[in-house]
């Protein structure tokens, strides 16, 4: 078990994946990059390789007006929308896809929408991150965050993002990138 740290469902504890096949966000990197983003108010946040939702509905907890929720296992999918009912919170949109099909059907769109505020990636760590984040650029509107091992080092941001800074907690780092 896991729980939101702060916000309207401040407390509220989450359910988690069974299984290794998943890894959450431990509350205390959640709550570093949120302390860092700051306030979340109005904003569209997309949470890739979503997992639990726990990023992703951490951010609604906190103020951001929309979050999309993109995951592709079917049992963290279940996990994921018991958790966005259970807390009930307005503006959840759970994708049942896989991160790269997401990224494709934005970049296929005649109108591709609004770019989103905040983008969040926590990909399997073994998962070469520097192409889903090429495919990740048309999402992007102002903030990207890679949630890496620590021993990864830094991805490799696309033209149009630059690197802003890392957080370190324990064994994960958090490299946050801007667009340029």
């Amino acid at each position: 078990m896991t729980r939101i740290v702060a916000g309207l469902a401040g407390g509220r504890r989450l359910s988690v994946p069974a299984g290794r096949r998943t890894r959450p966000t431990s509350e205390r990197a959640r709550e570093g990059l949120f302390s860092s983003l700051g306030d979340l108010s109005g904003a569209r946040f997309l949470d890739l390789f979503a997992g639990s939702g726990a990023v992703g509905l951490e951010a609604l907890s906190r103020g951001a007006s929309a979050a999309t929720l993109v995951e592709s296992d079917a049992g963290a999918l279940r996990v994921l929308r018991s958790n966005a009912t259970g807390l009930g919170l307005p503006g959840v949109d759970v994708r049942p896809s896989s991160v790269e099909r997401f990224l494709d059907e934005l970049v296929e769109r005649d109108e591709p929408g609004e770019p989103y505020d905040v983008v969040f990636l926590d990909p399997p760590y073994a998962l070469d991150i520097d192409p889903v984040l090429r495919r990740a650029l048309v999402a992007i509107g102002d903030v990207v965050v890679v949630e890496r091992a620590t021993r990864d080092g830094a991805p490799t941001w696309p033209d149009g993002v630059v690197g802003d800074k890392v957080r370190r907690y324990g064994d994960t780092a958090l490299w946050y990138g801007r667009r340029s």
